[in-house]
């Protein structure tokens, strides 16, 4: 079984928007520190959202320097059924690296707000001002993006 580099950025696109979640990765005083984040992908920019205290934001206020991961994919598959280095999970990730911005406008926050929902749902929804002023909104701009497929090409998936 082989891992590939995914070098077309479409492809790595459907990757990132088939999740429901990513990882966001942040120092916290040389420690790492990962959270499972909703998110929305905009262009080369990914949304986050959170409350505007605690952690997180604290850590990212000190050191805006993050990764975000996203998986797809928990088929196992194997080459030689004997052989336990053999078996793989059968995924697909991605790994931007990149720098937070602090949105503070009330009407980016809201269009912000209005794409994280449109990765989850279909339906149009209102945000009221409170809603808005009060919640955190987060954008990473892509400086580096790579992804992989690991077992391509298993002989056998494990409900054969």
């Amino acid at each position: 079984m082989r891992t590939l580099f995914i070098e077309n950025r479409e492809e790595i696109n459907q990757v990132i928007r088939a999740c429901k979640t990513c990882f966001l990765a942040m120092s916290d005083q040389d420690f790492p520190y990962v959270l499972p984040m909703n998110f929305a992908l905009d262009s080369d920019t990914v949304i986050l959202h959170s409350a505007q205290s605690g952690r997180m934001w604290e850590t990212l206020k000190k050191n805006q320097n993050v990764c975000i991961n996203w998986i797809i994919g928990e088929d196992l598959a194997w080459q030689d059924a004997k052989v336990g280095c053999s078996y793989r999970v059968k995924s697909k990730s991605v790994l931007v690296e990149g720098k937070v911005e602090f949105v503070e406008d009330f009407d980016e926050k809201t269009r912000c707000l209005n794409l994280l929902m449109s990765q989850y749902s279909d339906r149009e929804f209102k945000f009221s001002k409170p809603a808005v002023e009060n919640v955190g909104i987060i954008k990473v701009a892509i400086k580096k993006i790579s992804a992989k497929e690991f077992g391509a090409k298993a002989v056998m998936p494990w409900n054969s």
